[in-house]
């Protein structure tokens, strides 16, 4: 079984620069960060025209789908029938986009078929954190 979830979404961009009307994001899911999910934007998306991951908590991406959530750099809410907003507030201003609402519910159906919702505290390596953490420490 892969440790690894990635779907590729389309963004329509609302607001930012450069103005680009459709951007073909991705979504991700990894193991070893079992609370988080990122969403990657191409290069050409971006004002450095650098690929931009932003890394967020995948319960902040549940949760907006079902009402206003977030308070920091991320933030997320329904809008509409089938859309769902999604803010990357940054230093150089804020991203604004839509995303399916039916394909964050699906990518967050695989998030959890690999890892239930509560259980993510069992998928980490504390010890070997730690371990890792304090190794320079002495």
């Amino acid at each position: 079984m892969s440790t690894v979830i990635e779907q590729p979404v389309e963004a329509r961009l609302v607001a930012a620069a450069p103005r680009m009307p459709s951007i073909p994001a991705t979504l991700g899911y990894d193991l070893g960060d079992p609370f988080a999910v990122r969403m990657t934007f191409p290069a050409p998306a971006t004002l450095r025209g650098e690929a931009v991951c932003w890394t967020f908590a995948r319960e902040l991406l549940a949760a907006g789908l079902r009402g206003a959530e977030g308070q920091g750099d991320v933030r997320v809410r329904p809008y509409g029938y089938d859309r769902t907003v999604l803010e990357f507030h940054a230093c150089e201003g804020v991203a604004v986009v839509h995303v399916r609402s039916g394909e964050l519910r699906r990518f967050l159906r695989a998030t959890r078929a690999l890892v239930p919702e509560g259980l993510e505290h069992a998928r980490l390596d504390l010890d070997h954190d730690l371990t890792e953490l304090l190794r320079d420490a002495y």
